[in-house]
């Protein structure tokens, strides 16, 4: 997959994204996607964004991820994109998913293309999150938070292309069963939000 490609399929997603947008109104993903509606959280939705960094290697691109550290209230220890909530002084999902990854990682925006959004995901714990995909451009520091962020890594985008390298598992959640997504990747274990935004990426990327 190279760096034109993403370019051609993401803003082939974003031409079909305007064109429902203009005549119907387009549902959020979320975890009401596996289960039953009334696993969404009931209450107002929290406006969020992450971004999701296609880094340009000269072997291939690849997938910036963060594990985040155990004491976190929540998704302590979880895998995730750098991201957070978006504030009152961003312009715009763009604007936050940057000024988070700089906070999180320690990535300078003017190393970052924004390219294109995918689709609003909607988590249980009450937030709505803008997936913002943007290339990162080599060479460039990361420097970890080390409150939020025990490990940063990255992942083979030719891996979450592959359908085969997904998996559909399910847990008890307060007395019901809970489907979602896994990405099993060496020692790591990628779930949930992050885990069907990479099948959401997969999706745009491979058609």
């Amino acid at each position: 997959m190279t760096r034109d490609l993403v370019i051609e399929r993401l803003k082939a997603r974003e031409s079909c994204a305007l064109r429902l947008r203009r005549g119907i109104t387009v549902s959020r993903r979320g975890d009401h996607d596996l289960n039953s509606d009334d696993m969404r959280h009931p209450g107002p939705l929290t406006s969020a964004a992450v971004l999701v960094p296609l880094v340009d290697r000269d072997g291939g691109m690849t997938v910036l991820l963060t594990q985040r550290t155990a004491h976190l209230h929540d998704h302590a220890g979880q895998i995730s994109f750098p991201g957070g909530r978006v504030e009152p002084e961003d312009k715009d999902a763009e604007a936050a998913a940057l000024r988070e990854a700089f906070e999180e990682v320690g990535l300078a925006p003017e190393r970052v293309e924004p390219l294109g959004r995918l689709d609003d995901y909607e988590t249980r714990t009450g937030f709505l999150v803008v997936p913002v995909v943007g290339i990162v451009k080599p060479p460039f520091e990361l420097k970890p938070d080390p409150f939020e962020v025990a490990d940063i890594f990255e992942v083979p985008l030719a891996f979450f292309l592959d359908k085969a390298n997904r998996r559909l598992e399910s847990r008890m959640f307060k007395g019901r069963e809970r489907q979602f997504y896994v990405w099993p990747y060496e020692e790591r274990y990628i779930w949930g939000a992050t885990a069907s935004m990479l099948v959401n990426l997969s999706e745009v990327l491979a058609d």
